[in-house]
């Protein structure tokens, strides 16, 4: 089975499941009402580790342009509704997941 991601917006959760059996749950930040997270299915495009600015200590870009999961350097914004539309996670967090998931992941995006 393959790895794939699981982002529930309203939850404030990230999942990950290897097929159907699920591995990992995180807490994240999604965006707020004016700038929301898009719903959708998605993949991951790209990874960069400290990519500068308040996107922590990783990056990985989704297929829609300039969304991505990322790190944080405002660790208070965990589940909370604060960003631009990315999903936030603890920097620990999103360098253990982007150990695990490999640039094409299924990312799926619902409320």
């Amino acid at each position: 089975m393959a790895l794939w991601i699981d982002i529930a917006t309203q939850k404030h959760q990230l999942k990950l499941y290897d097929g159907h059996r699920l591995v990992k749950t995180y807490p994240i930040a999604v965006g707020r009402m004016v700038t929301a997270t898009p719903i959708g299915t998605y993949r991951l495009i790209n990874k960069q580790r400290n990519p500068g600015g308040p996107f922590g200590a990783f990056w990985m870009g989704l297929s829609k342009p300039h969304y991505g999961i990322h790190g944080t350097n405002n660790p208070a914004s965990i589940g909370r509704s604060v960003s631009h539309g990315c999903i936030r996670m603890r920097n620990k967090d999103v360098l253990e997941l982007a150990s695990k998931v490999p640039i094409g992941t299924t990312v799926q995006i619902h409320k």
